[in-house]
């Protein structure tokens, strides 16, 4: 019974990531940022729950990063092409209705990119203790936390598009980069030994605190950021 127990949590993931797809495709952020994230709570559970009843199997593994795509990638594709089509649509006379129809689907790069980095997860040795480039839970909870309640900012201008699709371009390019970033799973509690992780949670609680939900892109800035500082002093 118990090595059904993680299969059953990442099916709960997906199940989020169906429902993240849902409220993205309405235009409803703000839900499908929370879907996100509560996948993400099941995605870090599943883990736990096969690690603590060590209940690993081949079968939870291929699940994992089918639930993780949908989740991680689809649904933060769907919310970027969204909104990318429905703030173009306020500038229909400048942009053209053809543009209109193509530029949004730069969005699903997203998921393009997540699937190619899980793939790329599932079968590189070097990655078993930290990662080389940005994990996909991580790329979809800027995503979430940059798109969570933009329904008000639909008629800023042509500038955000541009942000957004800026912002696309460069995410793809850093989950399939060898840029390392070190793992946010604690190995035991000492501070010394998981400073970065205990500082990371720290900075994206402040963050919250500060610009509420929104921070939570803020954390995965840090993350890159102090995952880049931390490599530069390891080799030093």
């Amino acid at each position: 019974m118990k090595k059904h127990i993680p299969n059953t949590i990442t099916c709960l993931n997906l199940f989020c990531g169906c429902l993240a797809c849902i409220a993205a495709f309405k235009g409803d952020f703000t839900y499908s940022a929370v879907w996100i994230v509560a996948g993400a709570g099941f995605d870090f559970f599943d883990g736990l729950a096969a690690r603590l009843l060590k209940a690993y199997s081949p079968t939870g593994k291929e699940l994992d990063s089918l639930a993780d795509v949908i989740t991680f990638g689809m649904a933060p594709g769907i919310a970027a092409f969204t909104f990318l089509q429905l703030s173009l649509f306020q500038e229909e006379e400048i942009v053209g209705s053809l543009l209109i129809k193509i530029i949004p689907c730069i969005a699903f790069l997203i998921p393009v990119f997540s699937a190619l980095r899980l793939a790329k997860f599932n079968i590189d040795e070097r990655q078993t203790t930290s990662f080389l480039g940005l994990p996909v839970p991580a790329n979809a909870l800027f995503w979430a936390g940059l798109l969570f309640g933009m329904e008000k900012y639909l008629s800023a201008g042509l500038y955000l598009p541009l942000i957004i699709i800026g912002l696309i371009l460069l995410f793809s390019f850093l989950l399939v980069s060898e840029i390392p970033m070190f793992s946010l799973k604690l190995k035991n509690f000492s501070w010394k030994e998981n400073f970065p992780q205990y500082l990371l949670v720290i900075l994206t609680i402040l963050f919250i605190l500060i610009f509420r939900f929104e921070g939570v892109a803020f954390g995965i800035v840090a993350y890159i950021i102090m995952s880049v500082i931390n490599s530069r002093l390891s080799r030093k």
